[in-house]
């Protein structure tokens, strides 16, 4: 088995391990109003502050890679996340929730991102790189398999404190799998990319801020990153904005557990790992831009029927519903990934990252907008609706992408 397949095992465990915060704020919102009397839209708020620096913190971290490596980069992410996840525990204001748990956090998630992801695909293989990017964009879907019923029960029988310290720890048991079994580049090993020919490792790229910038201004240029940007930005609003915040909050509502709520999640995470190990077959497949666009259209159909299924209990229909939506939850990614590769060669991580900031933007006014929808009108059904319409308006963005035909910068 070529050593490649090692290295991206190692980094799906490493995002499984990482994923354990992100299971985390949907499960947040209830308790802390209990306790500390914060509205929904402060602690929707300090969760938004997450999701942004989440996104924005992508593109420097893939630059830093490159500058610095992945194993330093991705280590020191895990210890900060750790870091920002202990210290809510002696938290007493509001304005504390937002810095340990939305800057730290977001900061360190940020560069546990999908730009990792994309970084390890890029430098690795050559060959099956839509089915790696599948497989590792599954792996935050695995991970929230993983954590959410224990962390739900834990928050239901014993507090949201015990839930914080599993995220904590979680994070930092992966720290020496990171650091002793992670590669930085093939050439480290003497080995050429998976399907590709032998190359060197290219020399540290300095100035990582600075490139991180230049190559956003390169690509704002150009009309695919602005679409790429505005449907990403839709997927974010449609999934971890919307769905991963409020959701266990809003089948809440409606008289259901929230142990039976969060099961649910983590039943969308079983079948996202299909959708997307799936969808990554798919792109290299198909073209990549008609993918998007039937992913986005699917999507906003089951968020509009979404109100109608919400129940004290779980009943068939609102089982069709997460199977469904959950086998297209993150299958964007890949297709995604694979036109920033097509458009814009070696710098397509990066420009990923970015686009993957867009997503979070998306995904963190949407989880603002969500807690204060719900405190002025009492429900979440307003903006079920628009994010279904939000999608359709994504599918019809999709098809706008222009393709490019492949050429030796692309390719690499």
């Amino acid at each position: 088995m070529h050593r490649a397949w090692f290295v991206a095992a190692v980094t799906f465990v490493t995002i499984i391990g990482a994923a354990a915060f992100a299971s985390l704020p949907g499960l947040l919102i209830e308790p802390l109003h209990e306790e500390f009397d914060w509205s929904r839209g402060t602690v929707g708020f300090a969760v938004s502050v997450n999701l942004a620096l989440y996104g924005l913190t992508a593109p420097f971290a893939a630059a830093l890679m490159d500058r610095f490596g992945i194993r330093k980069v991705v280590a020191l992410a895990l210890l900060v996340i750790s870091g920002g996840t202990v210290a809510t525990l002696w938290m007493t204001a509001s304005w504390q929730l937002v810095l340990f748990w939305g800057v730290l956090v977001g900061l360190g998630s940020g560069s546990m991102a999908l730009a990792f992801a994309a970084t390890v695909t890029n430098r690795w293989f050559t060959a099956r790189r839509g089915l790696v990017t599948g497989i590792l964009t599954a792996a935050g879907a695995s991970g929230q398999l993983i954590f959410l019923p224990l962390l739900s029960w834990l928050v239901v029988h014993h507090g949201w404190r015990p839930a914080a310290v599993t995220v904590a720890l979680a994070a930092l048991v992966v720290v020496p799998f990171v650091w002793l079994l992670l590669r930085d580049h093939p050439a480290d090993m003497g080995l050429a990319p998976y399907g590709g020919t032998y190359a060197e490792k290219p020399a540290p790229a300095p100035g990582a801020a600075r490139r991180a910038v230049t190559v956003l201004f390169k690509a704002a240029r150009t009309g695919p990153f602005w679409l790429l940007a505005g449907t990403f930005a839709i997927c974010g609003a449609s999934t971890n904005g919307l769905v991963k915040t409020h959701f266990v909050p809003a089948a809440h509502d409606h008289g259901m557990p929230v142990t039976a709520a969060a099961g649910l999640l983590a039943v969308i995470g079983v079948f996202d790992v299909v959708g997307t190990i799936a969808s990554g077959w798919f792109t290299d497949r198909f073209e990549a831009r008609r993918l998007l666009a039937v992913y986005y259209a699917l999507r906003g159909v089951s968020l509009m029927f979404l109100p109608m299924l919400l129940a004290p209990s779980v009943h068939p229909p609102m089982l069709f519903f997460i199977i469904f939506y959950g086998l297209d939850w993150v299958a964007t990614v890949p297709p995604t990934i694979a036109l920033c590769r097509e458009h814009y060669g070696e710098d397509s991580a990066i420009v990923f990252g970015w686009v993957l900031a867009s997503h979070q933007v998306g995904a963190a006014v949407v989880a603002f907008l969500g807690g204060l929808a719900r405190d002025a009108f009492g429900s979440y059904d307003l903006v079920w609706y628009a994010s279904g319409a939000l999608c359709a308006m994504a599918a019809l963005m999709a098809m706008v992408i222009r393709r490019r035909p492949a050429t030796p910068a692309a390719a690499a």
